[in-house]
Protein backbone atom coordinates (compact mmCIF):
# COMPACT_ATOMS: atom_id res chain seq x y z
CA UNK A 1 0.00 0.00 0.00
CA UNK A 2 2.55 2.98 0.94
CA UNK A 3 4.78 1.89 -2.34
CA UNK A 4 1.38 2.90 -4.32
CA UNK A 5 0.94 6.23 -2.21
CA UNK A 6 4.60 6.71 -3.36
CA UNK A 7 4.29 6.02 -6.78
CA UNK A 8 0.94 8.40 -7.16
CA UNK A 9 1.92 11.18 -5.44
CA UNK A 10 4.86 13.93 -6.18
CA UNK A 11 7.77 12.01 -4.05
CA UNK A 12 9.25 15.59 -3.93
CA UNK A 13 6.59 17.13 -2.11
CA UNK A 14 7.07 16.90 1.83
CA UNK A 15 4.19 19.82 1.95
CA UNK A 16 0.37 19.15 2.72
CA UNK A 17 -1.43 22.62 1.94
CA UNK A 18 -4.42 22.37 3.91
CA UNK A 19 -7.48 24.08 1.96
CA UNK A 20 -10.02 25.02 4.75
CA UNK A 21 -11.73 27.13 2.40
CA UNK A 22 -16.11 27.62 2.25
CA UNK A 23 -15.31 27.33 -1.88
CA UNK A 24 -13.92 25.68 -4.62
CA UNK A 25 -13.32 29.75 -5.85
CA UNK A 26 -10.83 30.72 -2.79
CA UNK A 27 -8.85 26.88 -3.23
CA UNK A 28 -8.69 27.41 -7.04
CA UNK A 29 -7.17 30.92 -6.64
CA UNK A 30 -4.68 29.95 -4.15
CA UNK A 31 -4.03 26.93 -5.98
CA UNK A 32 -3.19 28.82 -9.59
CA UNK A 33 -1.04 30.73 -7.32
CA UNK A 34 1.12 27.73 -6.38
CA UNK A 35 0.87 26.20 -9.26
CA UNK A 36 4.34 24.23 -10.05
CA UNK A 37 4.62 24.34 -6.59
CA UNK A 38 5.59 20.68 -5.05
CA UNK A 39 2.70 20.39 -2.75
CA UNK A 40 -0.28 17.90 -2.06
CA UNK A 41 -3.11 19.39 -1.06
CA UNK A 42 -5.68 18.28 2.32
CA UNK A 43 -9.25 18.93 1.93
CA UNK A 44 -11.43 18.81 5.63
CA UNK A 45 -14.58 18.94 6.31
CA UNK A 46 -15.02 22.16 5.74
CA UNK A 47 -15.00 22.40 1.80
CA UNK A 48 -15.66 18.89 1.34
CA UNK A 49 -19.39 19.06 3.27
CA UNK A 50 -20.13 22.26 0.90
CA UNK A 51 -18.24 20.94 -2.85
CA UNK A 52 -18.16 16.86 -2.18
CA UNK A 53 -15.91 14.78 -4.40
CA UNK A 54 -16.49 16.76 -7.67
CA UNK A 55 -13.72 19.17 -5.99
CA UNK A 56 -11.45 15.81 -5.65
CA UNK A 57 -11.72 15.07 -9.19
CA UNK A 58 -10.81 18.94 -10.18
CA UNK A 59 -7.59 18.64 -8.17
CA UNK A 60 -6.91 15.44 -10.00
CA UNK A 61 -7.50 16.72 -13.11
CA UNK A 62 -4.26 19.60 -11.69
CA UNK A 63 -2.42 16.12 -11.15
CA UNK A 64 -2.29 17.06 -7.39
CA UNK A 65 -1.81 14.22 -4.37
CA UNK A 66 -5.57 14.41 -2.36
CA UNK A 67 -4.97 14.11 1.19
CA UNK A 68 -9.11 13.82 2.29
CA UNK A 69 -8.94 14.70 6.07
CA UNK A 70 -12.57 13.26 7.38
CA UNK A 71 -11.38 11.97 10.51
CA UNK A 72 -14.07 9.10 10.41
CA UNK A 73 -15.00 7.67 13.63
CA UNK A 74 -17.67 5.62 13.94
CA UNK A 75 -19.06 1.96 14.36
CA UNK A 76 -16.66 -0.55 12.39
CA UNK A 77 -19.24 -1.91 9.82
CA UNK A 78 -19.89 2.21 8.87
CA UNK A 79 -16.43 3.11 8.82
CA UNK A 80 -15.69 0.34 6.78
CA UNK A 81 -17.80 1.33 3.68
CA UNK A 82 -16.88 4.60 4.19
CA UNK A 83 -13.19 3.88 3.61
CA UNK A 84 -14.97 1.65 0.48
CA UNK A 85 -16.25 5.19 -0.82
CA UNK A 86 -13.20 6.92 -0.22
CA UNK A 87 -10.92 4.50 -1.64
CA UNK A 88 -12.95 4.43 -5.07
CA UNK A 89 -12.51 8.23 -4.99
CA UNK A 90 -8.72 7.27 -5.91
CA UNK A 91 -7.39 9.72 -3.56
CA UNK A 92 -4.28 8.83 -1.59
CA UNK A 93 -4.73 9.27 2.13
CA UNK A 94 -7.68 9.93 4.30
CA UNK A 95 -8.02 9.73 8.35
CA UNK A 96 -9.74 7.74 10.91
CA UNK A 97 -9.68 8.16 14.59
CA UNK A 98 -7.54 6.11 16.54
CA UNK A 99 -9.53 6.24 19.22
CA UNK A 100 -12.09 4.31 17.85
CA UNK A 101 -10.62 1.55 19.12
CA UNK A 102 -9.23 -2.19 17.43
CA UNK A 103 -11.83 -3.08 16.04
CA UNK A 104 -12.62 0.13 13.68
CA UNK A 105 -9.37 0.35 13.05
CA UNK A 106 -8.92 -3.18 11.35
CA UNK A 107 -12.38 -2.78 9.62
CA UNK A 108 -10.83 0.72 8.18
CA UNK A 109 -7.16 -1.21 7.25
CA UNK A 110 -8.90 -4.42 5.73
CA UNK A 111 -10.97 -2.62 3.15
CA UNK A 112 -7.99 -0.58 2.18
CA UNK A 113 -6.00 -3.31 1.71
CA UNK A 114 -4.52 -3.63 -1.87
CA UNK A 115 -5.38 -0.25 -2.83
CA UNK A 116 -3.15 2.81 -2.73
CA UNK A 117 -4.87 4.64 -0.34
CA UNK A 118 -2.63 5.24 2.88
CA UNK A 119 -5.15 5.32 5.88
CA UNK A 120 -3.51 7.62 8.82
CA UNK A 121 -4.51 7.21 12.23
CA UNK A 122 -5.41 10.78 14.16
CA UNK A 123 -3.98 10.36 17.39
CA UNK A 124 -4.52 13.86 19.67
CA UNK A 125 -5.48 16.78 17.76
CA UNK A 126 -2.88 19.20 17.81
CA UNK A 127 -5.12 22.13 19.36
CA UNK A 128 -5.30 19.41 22.35
CA UNK A 129 -3.17 19.61 25.62
CA UNK A 130 -3.12 17.62 28.51
CA UNK A 131 -6.11 20.22 30.21
CA UNK A 132 -7.63 19.32 27.38
CA UNK A 133 -7.03 15.34 27.73
CA UNK A 134 -7.64 15.36 31.60
CA UNK A 135 -11.08 17.15 30.69
CA UNK A 136 -12.82 14.91 28.71
CA UNK A 137 -11.49 11.70 31.04
CA UNK A 138 -7.78 10.71 29.90
CA UNK A 139 -5.84 11.06 33.07
CA UNK A 140 -2.55 10.69 31.07
CA UNK A 141 -0.46 13.79 29.16
CA UNK A 142 -0.60 14.09 25.65
CA UNK A 143 2.66 12.52 24.69
CA UNK A 144 1.72 9.35 26.24
CA UNK A 145 -1.48 8.85 24.50
CA UNK A 146 0.03 9.69 21.13
CA UNK A 147 2.00 6.95 22.04
CA UNK A 148 -0.61 4.65 22.87
CA UNK A 149 -2.92 5.60 20.03
CA UNK A 150 0.05 4.92 17.62
CA UNK A 151 1.11 1.88 18.72
CA UNK A 152 -3.06 1.10 18.29
CA UNK A 153 -3.17 1.86 14.80
CA UNK A 154 0.03 -0.10 14.03
CA UNK A 155 -1.25 -3.08 15.46
CA UNK A 156 -4.07 -2.97 13.19
CA UNK A 157 -2.97 -2.75 10.01
CA UNK A 158 -3.17 1.52 9.36
CA UNK A 159 -0.25 2.25 7.78
CA UNK A 160 0.82 6.76 9.18
CA UNK A 161 -0.26 8.52 12.11
CA UNK A 162 -1.33 12.24 12.52
CA UNK A 163 0.44 13.57 15.27
CA UNK A 164 2.04 16.91 16.63
CA UNK A 165 6.00 17.19 15.95
CA UNK A 166 6.15 16.93 19.89
CA UNK A 167 5.72 13.34 19.68
CA UNK A 168 7.80 12.37 16.16
CA UNK A 169 10.76 11.58 17.97
CA UNK A 170 9.45 9.08 20.56
CA UNK A 171 6.69 7.80 17.70
CA UNK A 172 10.20 7.15 15.55
CA UNK A 173 11.75 5.21 18.03
CA UNK A 174 8.77 2.26 18.79
CA UNK A 175 7.86 2.01 15.34
CA UNK A 176 11.02 2.82 13.25
CA UNK A 177 9.91 3.61 9.48
CA UNK A 178 6.70 1.06 9.72
CA UNK A 179 4.41 4.10 10.54
CA UNK A 180 3.91 7.31 7.73
CA UNK A 181 3.68 11.03 9.47
CA UNK A 182 1.57 13.41 8.87
CA UNK A 183 2.43 16.45 10.76
CA UNK A 184 0.22 19.39 11.71
CA UNK A 185 0.92 22.18 14.07
CA UNK A 186 4.02 23.51 12.18
CA UNK A 187 4.45 26.95 12.31
CA UNK A 188 7.39 29.05 10.85
CA UNK A 189 8.92 31.60 13.29
CA UNK A 190 7.46 34.02 11.30
CA UNK A 191 3.81 32.93 11.41
CA UNK A 192 1.29 32.54 13.90
CA UNK A 193 0.13 29.95 16.32
CA UNK A 194 -3.35 30.42 15.93
CA UNK A 195 -5.24 27.77 17.44
CA UNK A 196 -2.44 24.90 17.22
CA UNK A 197 -0.87 23.95 20.87
CA UNK A 198 1.91 21.87 19.92
CA UNK A 199 4.01 23.30 17.38
CA UNK A 200 7.43 23.24 15.91
CA UNK A 201 8.99 24.83 12.77
CA UNK A 202 9.18 23.15 9.82
CA UNK A 203 13.13 22.84 10.09
CA UNK A 204 11.96 20.67 13.49
CA UNK A 205 9.41 18.70 12.16
CA UNK A 206 11.27 17.35 9.69
CA UNK A 207 14.24 16.68 11.26
CA UNK A 208 12.30 14.47 14.18
CA UNK A 209 11.35 12.31 11.32
CA UNK A 210 7.83 13.50 9.67
CA UNK A 211 7.31 12.01 6.03
CA UNK A 212 4.83 15.03 5.42
CA UNK A 213 4.31 18.75 6.95
CA UNK A 214 0.43 19.96 6.89
CA UNK A 215 0.59 23.73 7.09
CA UNK A 216 -2.61 26.15 6.32
CA UNK A 217 -2.93 29.62 7.46
CA UNK A 218 0.98 30.42 7.31
CA UNK A 219 0.36 30.18 3.44
CA UNK A 220 -3.08 30.07 2.61
CA UNK A 221 -3.44 33.46 4.92
CA UNK A 222 -0.16 35.24 3.48
CA UNK A 223 -0.40 38.39 1.39
CA UNK A 224 2.04 36.13 -1.31
CA UNK A 225 1.26 32.24 -1.00
CA UNK A 226 3.71 31.20 -3.20
CA UNK A 227 6.40 33.61 -1.14
CA UNK A 228 5.54 32.19 2.01
CA UNK A 229 5.60 28.48 0.61
CA UNK A 230 9.20 29.36 -1.08
CA UNK A 231 10.46 30.50 2.03
CA UNK A 232 8.96 26.98 3.74
CA UNK A 233 10.18 24.87 1.34
CA UNK A 234 13.87 26.76 1.54
CA UNK A 235 13.66 26.00 5.33
CA UNK A 236 13.79 22.94 4.87
CA UNK A 237 15.73 22.19 1.92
Amino acid sequence: MEDGVEIRMNTKAKIIVALDFDSTTEAESLLTSLEGMPILCKVGLQLYTREGAAFIKKLQQRNLGVFLDLKLHDIPNTVRHAIKVIRDLEVDMTTVHTSGGPEMLEAAAAEAKGSNLLILGVTVLTSSNDATLHATGVPDTAASQVLRLAALAANAGIGGVVASPQEITKIREHHASHLKIVTPGVRPTWAEANDQKRIMTPREAVKAGADWLVIGRPITAAADPREALQKILAEIS
